[in-house]
């Protein structure tokens, strides 16, 4: 295997992708730390999942056998955790508790911003705008002309 030097630490170049919950992840990351690459899974989430399914968390994720692979997505599918720990409490149209990840979790927050653009809330508006929605003020930072060089104008 060839490697290589970035910018003072040696990477190999053959590291193998295993795919897990519809995302790849690198092989040669830690268990706990490869999850949190998945949408919707903190590292909080991630080392209790673990903890639950009883996976090593300092494993790599290439050492995983097809039935630890199956065992987690099993996991994800039912959720079975706690409420605090889900990102989808009492869930707008359902009134559930759920816990989403990957590409349903984009498409969730997508129609979340959607229907308030929609009914013209006070976020929905700021989401349309392109404006801070949680009350940061707008003085010095979000300003749409703001150059590399801090100047807003061109040469003169």
């Amino acid at each position: 295997m060839a490697e290589k030097k970035h910018y003072g630490m040696q990477e190999k170049d053959n590291v193998e992708l295993v795919r897990i919950l519809g995302k790849d992840l690198r092989g040669d990351k830690k268990v706990s730390i490869g999850l949190t690459k998945v949408n919707g899974i903190s590292w909080a989430f991630s080392n209790a999942l673990c903890k639950i399914i009883q996976l090593d968390t300092e494993k790599k994720i290439q050492d995983l056998t097809e039935e630890d692979i199956e065992k987690i997505e099993k996991f994800m599918k039912e959720a079975s955790i706690p409420t605090f720990m889900k990102n989808r409490q009492k869930d707008f149209e359902t009134g559930e508790d759920e816990h989403l990840y990957g590409p349903d979790l984009k498409l969730k927050h997508e129609f979340d911003i959607k229907r308030l653009r929609k009914i013209k809330s006070y976020k929905g508006v700021r989401h349309a705008n392109k404006l801070p929605v949680r009350g940061q003020k707008t003085k010095s930072n979000f300003r749409p002309n703001k150059k590399k060089s801090g100047k807003v104008g061109g040469k003169k």
